[in-house]
């Protein structure tokens, strides 16, 4: 079929809108229309050209909710109709990182993802002729999708398209680095450096853990009153914080929030991605007394099983999704997401799609 869609056709370049091939769903995979797509950081951090596994031409977007419209040979857990969030991070629920509660990282389909293809290695897109690589396994910048049966979480349909991308990516992970990967204590303090959208999905995990003190960092005197929306209190003044959350992606942040953990027990959980090369320096001795450093990818959600179940979260009026869709565009304003996003003007652009 034909379909519109956003192309990464040269790095540092606008995306072009343009019309592309979908192929049929094969095994194990599913035909999705798109009906909200989240512009994320990590779109434009590939589009910039500066992401070392970067490739182009390929289809962008990976924050995306829609509906299943047909499904390919084997598939037993999604029928068309089916509402679903798309998910950079399958899960298999067999392989030995699935079956392990230590981590979300699912091997399954890695090494063909990582690569821009679908696990038979070949693609679905293709303009004249010519295949198009899929991105983070998901390409969400487009009207359809094909995407494989464990990168897809069943959600509810009570809750509305634009909302619930941002499960997608940014929301979850902020969750769920505080829900799984940090499991913050009822009681206990916690820092969280920038209140992006991962950064407030962080806080409002911390409060939904029952955290006594949530101190949001940020420049933004806006996005501060965001983060109080979501549960951040007031300042305070101790031996450091419980949990700091790092949520920038800047090195010299990144230090800040290990150097705020308590002494003692302090666990600092970095969610934000780096630039290509960049280190974090720490001083050893920060370590010595007792401060953790870990790293969370996706929140360490397990999609299919868990991503329904946050989103069942906002449903119930447990989590304010709401204020963080600042704009609405359309598939043909996806550069303007990205113009918005530079002047940090909202949290976030959703792609509204029909």
């Amino acid at each position: 079929m034909k379909i519109r869609a956003a192309v990464l056709e040269e790095f540092a370049a606008p995306l072009n809108v343009t019309e592309v091939e979908l192929a049929e769903p094969k095994a194990g995979e599913a035909l999705v229309r798109l009906a909200a797509c989240g512009v994320c950081h990590t779109d434009m951090y590939t589009a910039s050209g500066v992401d070392p596994s970067g490739y182009a031409p390929t289809v962008l977007g990976h924050e995306g909710a829609g509906v299943v419209e047909k499904v390919g040979e084997g598939v037993t857990s999604l029928a068309v109709g089916d509402h679903v969030v798309t998910l950079f991070s399958p899960q298999c629920r067999e392989c030995v990182h699935c079956v392990s509660p230590k981590t979300n990282l699912c091997l399954a389909i890695r090494e063909q993802q990582n690569q821009g293809y679908m696990p038979d290695g070949t693609t679905r897109l293709s303009r004249d002729g010519e295949p198009i690589r899929h991105f983070m396994g998901t390409s969400t910048f487009a009207e359809y999708t094909v995407m494989p049966e464990i990168a897809l979480a069943h959600v509810s349909p009570d809750a509305p398209p634009d909302r619930a991308c941002l499960f997608a990516c940014g929301l979850s992970t902020g969750l769920g680095a505080a829900i799984y990967t940090a499991a913050v204590e009822p009681g206990s303090t916690c820092v969280v450096f920038g209140a992006g959208m991962v950064g407030l999905g962080a806080v409002a995990g911390c409060r939904l853990q029952g955290a006594a003190r949530i101190i949001c960092v940020d420049v933004s005197p806006e996005r501060l009153e965001l983060a109080r929306g979501q549960g951040a209190t007031d300042s305070w003044i101790g031996f450091g914080a419980d949990y700091t959350f790092e949520a920038t992606g800047l090195v010299q942040v990144m230090r800040q929030a290990v150097e705020a953990a308590r002494m003692g027990w302090g666990l600092c959980t970095v969610a934000g991605v780096a630039g290509r090369g960049e280190t974090l320096d720490v001083i050893p001795r920060y370590l010595i007394t007792g401060r953790r450093v870990c790293g969370t990818s996706f929140g360490g959600v397990k999609g299919r099983d868990q991503v329904p179940q946050l989103v069942q979260l906002y449903i119930d009026g447990e989590i304010d999704v709401d204020p963080f869709v600042s704009h609405r565009i359309t598939l043909d304003q996806v550069n303007e997401g990205f113009e918005l996003m530079e002047r940090q003007d909202g949290i976030r652009s959703v792609i509204m799609f029909g």
